[in-house]
């Protein structure tokens, strides 16, 4: 079962991880890499331990996000985390050469069908003569008869026989089924705005099966099920979004926060894109994004490093170049110059969110915020302090700084408690605001938050797989290194430092709100 980073905010907030599992002092943590790289520009990141014996986290991660997208393909990144699931010509089929012409077939009909509903469906749909242009029960003769004959092809491919048997040309769910009896466990992937990370945990003595099938997927993935596919997407979609009662809402706060860069539109994607995917577009997605120089892999756990690079040279270096490099992403937030505001009403309780642009991971000023958001957070932060048990407003707060690649934000997101009004907690947040702003954080406060992550996380360091995804999400936003530096950033971070951010960052013009309430009976 795969999992995806895609509702309001999917990607791992950067910077605040790190220092959840990393803030204790720098001497005492210093994880070894060994790097390794292949002639065709795939690196790979080594690390050795025998905490978990005969086990491997093992799996590699694409430096291609939602960010990287456009209008007309978003969610595309996403959707290759469910088709790398698919198979090859040798895992997923039992006839390859007749599912290729499967595939072949439907691409045919398929690209018909795309043409009719964005030039005829699309020109009904802007006359106001249908509501929308993707829906069947709008499509004309022509499309119903199209619609029909890729269904057909559809259960073809994967059809069962009159007694059951499989007739059809998949093997469904043979990649995971191969991994399973080999002793696999933890089978998954997940998509963020700037990674798509694909990861699995395999007994020491089956890296070879681990290193050939996971080059295999990356040599010959035939993109099976292309079109039926788009249906679970869609059905995520609705689980993760439509159907929960402010996935909407928030999905509408974020294109609003977001002005210029591409952190604008959903990890999942808008609706239209999702039904617009042509093969074509995403054999050219993969051709950029998806070869060896744009990807990096990582073993940590119980192997043998000399034998574990044998065999990364004998399958990965089948991985040819790409032609094209992934271009740059080079479009900057703009500066926000006026409070922007939404107001929500639907089924669900009163809540307020309060939201303001700050900076990517790496930047210097990352570190006080994330702190900063430390001091607010827990039992004995401010926010529990000033909102849920102090004014007795709230029934939950919570404090984010989300450092991503490109930008940043940070988040107070509270929901009321009794008779308070979400206008009441965005006022008690601007009066705790106030006071940081006022006068700087004690160090007695400061020290005891930087102990306080320090002990509580250093024991989450004992899963080969917790820092399988640190070294993830490191290395695809600034380097694996960060891992071992960053500890000593964050305990080089002083009351100065957090006044100073909580000065520049939280004034009123660059803040946008969202305010939550709940729809009369």
């Amino acid at each position: 079962m795969r999992s995806s980073l895609s509702s309001r905010r999917p990607a791992i907030p950067f910077a605040g991880l790190v220092l959840c599992l990393f803030a204790f002092p720098a001497a005492a943590q210093q994880v070894a890499v060994e790097e390794f790289a292949l002639a065709n520009g795939m690196r790979f990141l080594l690390v050795p331990r025998s905490d978990q014996p005969n086990l491997v986290a093992a799996g590699w991660v694409a430096r291609v996000g939602s960010v990287d997208e456009r209008p007309g393909i978003t969610g595309i990144s996403h959707f290759f985390e469910h088709m790398m699931f698919k198979g090859t010509d040798t895992i997923g089929t039992r006839d390859p050469s007749k599912d290729a012409r499967f595939r072949a077939e439907q691409k045919a009909i398929r690209d018909e069908i795309n043409r009719l509903v964005w030039t005829k469906q699309y020109e009904r749909f802007f006359k106001g003569e249908i509501d929308d242009p993707w829906d069947p029960v709008n499509d004309t003769q022509h499309l119903r008869v199209l619609r029909g004959r890729l269904d057909e092809l559809i259960k073809a491919q994967q059809g069962r026989g009159p007694g059951g048997e499989p007739a059809g040309t998949i093997v469904k769910d043979e990649f995971d089924l191969v991994y399973t009896r080999a002793g696999g466990t933890g089978m998954n992937a997940f998509t963020s705005y700037d990674l798509t990370c694909y990861f699995i945990t395999v007994p020491s003595n089956k890296l070879e099966l681990w290193a050939w099938m996971e080059s295999d997927r990356l040599h010959d993935s035939v993109f099976r099920e292309f079109y039926s596919e788009r249906d679970v997407v869609h059905e995520e979609r609705r689980l993760r979004t439509e159907s929960t009662p402010t996935g909407k809402f928030e999905e509408q706060f974020d294109a609003m926060f977001w002005a210029s860069s591409g952190y604008s539109w959903p990890v999942i994607g808008w609706p239209s894109d999702l039904n617009s995917y042509t093969f074509d577009q995403a054999q050219d997605y993969w051709n950029v994004y998806y070869r060896p120089g744009n990807l990096f892999g990582i073993l940590v756990g119980d192997f043998d490093p000399a034998q574990a690079k044998t065999l990364i040279e004998k399958y990965f270096s089948r991985l040819k170049p790409g032609k094209r490099p992934p271009p740059p992403v080079v479009t900057l937030e703009v500066g926000q110059l006026a409070e922007q505001r939404m107001i929500a009403t639907g089924d669900f309780p009163p809540a307020v969110e309060v939201r303001y642009h700050t900076v990517p991971a790496g930047h210097a000023d990352s570190y006080p915020l994330d702190m900063l958001a430390e001091i607010l957070n827990e039992r004995t932060g401010r926010l529990y302090a000033g909102l849920v048990e102090g004014r007795g407003l709230a029934a939950t707060a919570i404090a984010a700084s989300d450092t991503r690649k490109y930008a940043g934000l940070f988040s107070i997101a509270a929901q009321t408690r009794g008779e308070a009004t979400p206008e009441q907690l965005e006022a008690a947040w601007y009066e705790e605001l106030a006071r940081l702003q006022a006068a700087k954080v004690p160090e007695r406060e400061l020290r005891k938050v930087k102990n306080r992550v320090a002990a509580d996380n250093y024991r989450k360091l004992e899963s080969n797989m917790s820092l399988f995804v640190q070294l993830a999400l490191s290395e695809a936003l600034l380097d694996w290194r960060e891992i071992n530096e960053a500890p000593a950033k964050y305990e080089a971070v002083t009351a100065a430092d957090i006044h100073r951010v909580v000065r520049k960052y939280f004034a009123a013009t660059n803040r946008s709100v969202a305010i939550y309430r709940r729809q009369a009976d």
